[in-house]
């Protein structure tokens, strides 16, 4: 779940105006920009330097070999020449002007192949020419090659020195790397408490003790107790685990150190384990405070599951091993608790699980009814609700919704309000931004006669077949408006929330799931690729009822299909024989072409029943439920039925190709 601030803390929050200067673009005082220029101003200096000192090569004359160049070597006005390969650059004693170019001494030829070697020797030898071994036309001097040598070098080291200085004078800028990036608040400053945590009662109660130890640690000292260090929040994400730790923190007035496992992996191995240190040093010097790790998985996976082929000494390991060490090290009396938060618990490490490190485990569920209501009421305190909204029947139509998914929700309803320029967020508005969460926004597809008569028989089906069918969940919406990727959709929810699923409930799943494609057979006597979502969906069921849940006489109560799809090397996955996926696959279609029959008997029974909604539908495009059951002439009674898994259960009705 997500704080909704009051109004009035939004408003002291806001920051006040600050003139003109917020309307120019980038400040030069940021530190980006002050690197950048930085950067630039000792480029400019290097370069300015190595103009001054080191002006770079002379334009050399070009002259031929013969007649110009042994003129010049017989009148003894060549000082010295320097030669590579055939090229020989040298030096005039008195200028020399050839051709357009203008006077100069320092010169440049090339000796032909076929030209003597012995000869030119013996001339050079009689003038005294000054045959050199380094290259003439690049006499730099000592400033300048220094410059030139070590000018770069001298660059780097100067940045490097900068940004230690900037990182913390000794520590140094490694050093810097190795310190904890963790967000600290104060007592003081953290706003959110319980008050603000609805819909997960259980997981309060059982913090509530830890808010009282750092409290009041002396009460629980004197008798011998010790509380536990560390504790394991669990939960699906947008239950709460972050909000829950937050206000813990404000509930207990402490020191709260928030940051992310992954935070603490880094390419250079030992930084990780260096920020660990860091942080739990800081925690410790701030007693009585509290450390959060969102996402522990990232860190804190089983050693024997990462090991590779390389082995298991990477960087991830050792701060694992550097946090178990640290919670090793915490002092009896020492109030510095550890709340991490995981969406997988079971992937930890189990030396990360025993007592002394994290000793308890706190379950953060998905709301029930109540509670979902509860958390409507903490994410609307700030919104202007209109007199018809009810947050109760609100809360039943939205069964497997975690406090993310309602303060989504309440944001959602909000700017529908707005949008629709209502001085009051309406029922209405709700309803509306549930089917756009849920169902996707309406899209602007127009369909032909045909095809929207075709869909609306497809969602007609879907309905009548959930309205007739014993155990299914009530029908509380159809429409023929294509929304996303769907041409139409079914929306159908519990009245009260359910732990367990029978089998006449999954069956019943399945037979609604048919009833699209059955009635476009039934009506067109054909069928298209509309039923494609459905078909994966009953698919879905029907292969964990036969392999996961043991509802198949001729498999038995055997589980022979992997779980959260897990390969046949990894836990929780038991490879079965080819037989037994093969008897699994007869089981799957006999429970599917049995749910067919008796579907399809179904709609033949009530066609004119299909017709008539399917009238409704055309005219209409949108039936809530009460115009629904009317429109379908079925009387609507209190179903006897328990929630959904997850708002991924819900019928899409017909699709796209």
């Amino acid at each position: 779940m997500a704080d909704t601030p009051k109004a009035s803390e939004r408003q002291a929050r806001t920051p006040l105006p600050r003139g003109d200067d917020d309307k120019k673009g980038p400040s030069f005082r940021t530190p980006r920009m002050r690197i950048l220029v930085i950067v630039a101003s000792l480029l400019a200096a290097n370069y300015i330097f190595v103009a001054l000192f080191a002006p770079g090569k002379v334009e050399p004359i070009k002259i031929p070999y013969n007649p110009t160049f042994l003129e010049q070597v017989r009148a003894g006005n060549v000082e010295r020449i320097s030669s590579t390969g055939t090229t020989v650059d040298g030096r005039f004693k008195k200028d020399v002007k050839y051709g357009d170019s203008k006077p100069g001494k320092v010169f440049a030829t090339e000796i032909p192949s076929f030209a003597n070697g012995d000869e030119l020797s013996a001339l050079l030898e009689e003038k005294k020419v000054i045959i050199s071994a380094e290259p003439i036309n690049e006499d730099r001097g000592f400033i300048a090659s220094l410059i030139l040598g070590f000018g770069p070098v001298l660059l780097l080291i100067g940045l490097f020195v900068y940004f230690a200085r900037r990182s913390g004078g000794g520590v140094g800028a490694i050093g810097a790397f190795g310190r904890s990036k963790a967000r600290r608040v104060e007592g003081g400053e953290q706003r959110i408490n319980f008050g603000d945590v609805a819909g997960i009662d259980e997981a309060k109660a059982e913090l509530s003790e830890i808010v009282d130890f750092l409290k009041t640690p002396e009460r629980y000292q004197k008798l011998g107790g010790r509380i536990p260090k560390g504790v394991l929040l669990s939960g699906r994400p947008g239950t709460g685990k972050t909000l829950l730790a937050r206000a813990v923190a404000g509930e207990a007035n402490v020191p709260f150190f928030s940051i992310s496992a992954s935070e603490f992996v880094e390419a250079i191995v030992g930084i990780g384990a260096s920020r660990v240190r860091d942080l739990f040093k800081q925690a410790k010097e701030a007693a009585p405070a509290i450390v959060f790790i969102d996402e522990l998985d990232a860190i804190g996976r089983s050693r024997g599951a990462n090991a590779g082929f390389g082995g298991g000494n990477d960087e991830r390991e050792q701060t694992l091993n550097q946090i178990l060490t640290e919670m090793d090290g915490f002092e009896a009396n020492l109030a510095v608790i550890v709340l991490g938060a995981t969406n997988r618990p079971e992937v930890l490490d189990a030396a990360l699980l025993r007592p002394g490190r994290f000793d308890r485990r706190v379950a953060v569920p998905p709301p029930d009814k109540d509670g979902r209501a509860s958390i409507l009421a903490v994410h609307t305190r700030s919104l202007p609700l209109a007199p018809d909204v009810n947050l109760d029947r609100l809360a039943s139509t939205t069964p497997g919704m975690v406090g993310a998914d309602l303060a989504n929700l309440a944001n959602e309803a909000a700017l529908q309000a707005a949008r629709r320029r209502h001085e009051q967020v309406t029922m209405a508005d709700f309803t509306d931004a549930l089917e756009k969460i849920v169902l996707g926004a309406p899209r602007g597809t127009v369909l032909s006669a045909g095809d929207r008569r075709r869909v609306a028989y497809h969602e007609a089906g879907h309905a009548l077949v959930g309205m007739l069918t014993p155990g299914a969940d009530p029908v509380r919406k159809v429409s023929i408006i294509p929304r996303g990727q769907a041409l139409g959709v079914t929306f159908a929810a519990p009245d009260d929330d359910r732990a367990n699923y029978e089998e006449a409930w999954l069956l019943a799943k399945i037979k609604v799931a048919l009833g699209g494609r059955v009635a476009e057979e039934i009506v067109f006597g054909s069928i298209t690729t509309g039923a494609e979502s459905d078909i994966q969906q009953l698919t879905q069921i029907a292969r964990g009822m036969v392999g996961r849940w043991g509802m198949s006489d001729a498999i038995g109560p055997i589980a022979v299909l992997p779980q959260d799809q897990n390969g046949p090397l990894l836990p929780g996955s038991h490879e079965a024989s080819e037989a037994t996926q093969r008897l699994v696959d007869d089981e799957v279609r006999r429970i599917v072409e049995e749910s067919y029959a008796e579907v399809r008997r179904l709609l033949t029974d009530h066609r004119d029943q299909l017709d008539s909604l399917t009238d409704a539908l055309l005219r209409g495009e949108t039936l809530d439920e009460d115009a629904a059951y009317a429109a379908a002439q079925v009387a609507r009674t209190p179903a006897d039925t328990g929630g959904e898994p997850s708002l991924a259960a819900l019928d899409s009705g017909a699709r796209e190709e």
